[in-house]
């Protein structure tokens, strides 16, 4: 990556602002005036001086900070005020937008701040005037909902200025027609397309090369730094500070990013895409029925070389006898021929040449994944270089993913940090267990580096009352998804629905919705049930603080960014600790490297991972300081395990009791309040 020096006419020499953020921050300081319901927080304003430090003398600064802490205007004053060129990342598109739209015009206005701000998303969020025009003159469409957001988006395009698929709510975010309207980086024209000059992804890097502070997620930042496709690595080199918010998704999203994934069925994409163009440009050039033919079988073949539904393995765990390798050089081969074909028509159209260079990408990617394999890639975990991989395959119903993961991303993420000196900043409200950052650090590559712990402001253990009952089975049990339900549904008639069921897998979020479906109808009771998955996140929570009485079932993707305060949510179940899935082939290659070197995989690696894990599903339950309510925790390895002390130490100081009355009656003075309320 090429660097360029650092502009520092507007980050003042390595000074303290301590006495600016005690103002700031003050009663009678302009936060407090622009800002309803804002009062002062300590921790909020140490940590805003921390990070105001850091940025003042280009230093790393690994900061958390309990829910409630506000730390997002604790690093957004620093930043606006003093931080030079912002790049600002976070773990979700919400956020982002949250970040863009809501928090930094709010304090910008209230500091009076003359910053410039951008926002970069990846090109897929942006629509695309070439594949938007080609789709409408094609009409290549399957469904008449799709024939409808067409038009929608059609129109949508004549107002836009930023061509964001955010603004056009009328279209699903997950509609298909997205990807028949939006570009890749194999199926961008570059500075050849017609519309360059009108390009929104084009405008909103120009925006962002241009801007004081940038807004981007972390698949972005990491997306760029693997494929230098999105923009972030021009922007890298200019920028003083970088801050990574909900920092504790980092090492999830670089590992996914720092590995290849090549897989049939984008193999199968680009055999539709050649047969189209091929009849479209060069009819008489090949016989292009035949020639995509040969290649979708073998895609299909490679995939049913493993007869089981879902699979995951690491390459060492495939029989050598297997059909699985005769079946991916027969994939090698005809992907071959077929390149061979498209080479020799390649010029007589734009549109061929790009299906030639996908080609030879995927080709390249399935002999890099064979060839790594030859060299003993599975192995390779028991070096400690920067470039040990773990190689394993992953089948879904339909296709078949090899991927390469980089056994650390250490190494590679200390790499990006070279160069100019500049500040970067780490905060998420878990990034420690027990206050050692250990576990985060050598995740990252960030040793040695300072971090800080700063206090929720919210009084714990009246708030909130921690639950384990009795005699429930060991988790890995047949029937463990009903024992769990048998020991919720009195908590959730106590607590009037208002409940979070957070599951470890999909299968119990289904077993649990059929059972708390049969037993509301059975028993009467009112509560509107809501499930992962029968619709988009955000409208599931619209609709769960809407009821007031709601019972919402989800799985990963509700432990962490929900923010449901007041009453609407006041009992948080937890079916087991969120332990990784045993069969998980980076996991355990991750562990054998550890147990190599002499440390124990479950302490050092799988335990610090489920406490913060588990962190951030606890924190759904207190959101601010008037919330009260019951987390409970169903899982008998809390308290029989003798890792289970470690994990409740780690998470906030609420009460605890394993007395399922005592947790009934924490309800009974917020019904009692909430029967007062009820209007005559």
């Amino acid at each position: 990556m090429t660097d360029h020096t650092v502009s520092s006419d507007f980050i003042p020499a390595a000074e303290n602002h301590d006495a600016d953020i005690d103002k700031l921050f003050g009663v009678a300081g302009p936060l407090s005036q622009a800002v309803g319901g804002f009062r002062p927080r300590q921790s909020q304003t140490e940590m805003a001086k921390a990070i105001a430090n850091a940025i003042a003398g280009r230093q790393t600064l690994i900061a958390e900070a309990g829910t409630g802490t506000g730390k997002t205007f604790a690093y957004l004053v620093p930043a606006l005020l003093w931080g030079g060129k912002v790049m600002l990342s976070t773990g979700t598109k919400n956020l982002q937008d949250q970040l863009y739209l809501r928090d930094i015009p709010t304090v910008r206005k209230a500091l009076n701040a003359p910053v410039s701000v951008a926002l970069l998303k990846g090109r897929a969020n942006y629509v695309c005037h070439f594949h938007l025009e080609r789709t409408l003159q094609n009409g290549r469409l399957t469904s008449r909902d799709d024939v409808g957001y067409l038009r929608e988006i059609s129109r949508f395009m004549k107002t836009t200025s930023s061509g964001d698929k955010a603004e056009l709510s009328k279209v699903p975010e997950t509609a298909p027609v997205w990807n028949l309207v939006t570009s890749t980086r194999d199926t961008c024209m570059g500075a050849e397309c017609q519309y360059y000059q009108d390009c929104f992804v084009m405008k909103a890097r120009k925006e962002a090369q241009q801007a004081d502070v940038v807004v981007v997620n972390h698949h972005l930042f990491f997306a760029d730094v693997a494929l230098k496709d999105t923009g972030v690595a021009e922007l890298l080199p200019t920028a003083n500070t970088v801050i990574f918010d909900e920092a504790h998704q980092l090492p999830d999203t670089a590992t996914l990013f720092f590995g290849e994934t090549v897989s049939t069925s984008q193999v199968l994409e680009l055999c539709r895409d050649v047969l189209a163009e091929g009849l479209a440009h060069a009819r008489d050039g090949a016989d292009w029925a035949k020639v995509v033919s040969t290649v979708e079988r073998a895609a299909r073949d490679l995939r049913l070389a493993f007869p089981q539904d879902i699979v995951r393995l690491a390459v060492n765990q495939i029989a050598p006898s297997s059909a699985f390798f005769p079946a991916l050089d027969t994939l090698r081969d005809e992907l071959h021929g077929m390149t061979a074909v498209l080479e020799t028509q390649a010029e007589r159209a734009e549109t061929i040449e790009q299906c030639r260079t996908r080609a030879v990408e995927l080709g390249n990617k399935l002999s890099a994944w064979s060839s790594a394999n030859n060299a003993g890639g599975a192995e390779a975990g028991a070096g400690d270089g920067a470039h040990d991989k773990v190689l394993w395959v992953e089948a879904f119903s339909s296709s078949l993913q090899l991927h390469q993961t980089p056994l650390s991303i250490a190494p590679i993420f200390s790499k990006q940090r070279e160069g100019s000196p500049r500040s970067w900043i780490f905060t998420s409200a878990t990034l420690a267990v027990k206050n050692d950052f250990n576990h985060y650090t050598s995740q990252m590559g960030l040793w040695n580096e300072p971090a800080q712990s700063w206090p929720s402001p919210f009084d714990y253990p009246n708030q909130g009352l921690l639950y384990v009952p009795e005699n429930l089975p060991q988790p890995n049990s047949f029937d463990y998804t009903d024992a769990v339900i048998d020991a919720a549904l009195p908590m959730i008639e106590a607590a009037g629905g208002r409940t979070f069921l957070l599951c470890t897998t999909i299968r119990a979020v289904n077993r649990a919705a059929d059972r708390l479906r049969e037993e509301f109808e059975k028993r009467k009771l009112p509560f509107p049930l809501m499930v992962q998955g029968e619709s988009g996140r955000t409208e599931l929570l619209d609709r769960f603080r809407a009821a007031g009485n709601a019972v919402l079932i989800g799985s990963q993707s509700f432990w962490e960014g929900v923010d449901v305060r007041g009453d609407a949510l006041s009992l948080v179940i937890i079916d087991k600790l969120p332990f990784s899935p045993p069969d998980d082939p980076v996991l355990a290659a991750r562990i054998d490297a550890m147990e190599k070197k002499g440390l124990n995989g479950f302490v050092h690696h799988q335990l610090p991972e489920t406490i913060i894990n588990l962190k951030q599903g606890a924190g759904r339950l207190i959101r601010d300081e008037r919330d009260r309510g019951v987390l409970m925790i169903c899982d008998p390895r809390l308290i029989s395990k003798p890792y289970g002390r470690r994990i409740w130490q780690s998470l906030p100081p609420f009460r605890r009791t394993r007395d399922a009355a005592m947790a009934k009656a924490f309800f009974e003075p917020v019904q009692a309040d909430a029967g007062q309320a009820t209007p005559a």
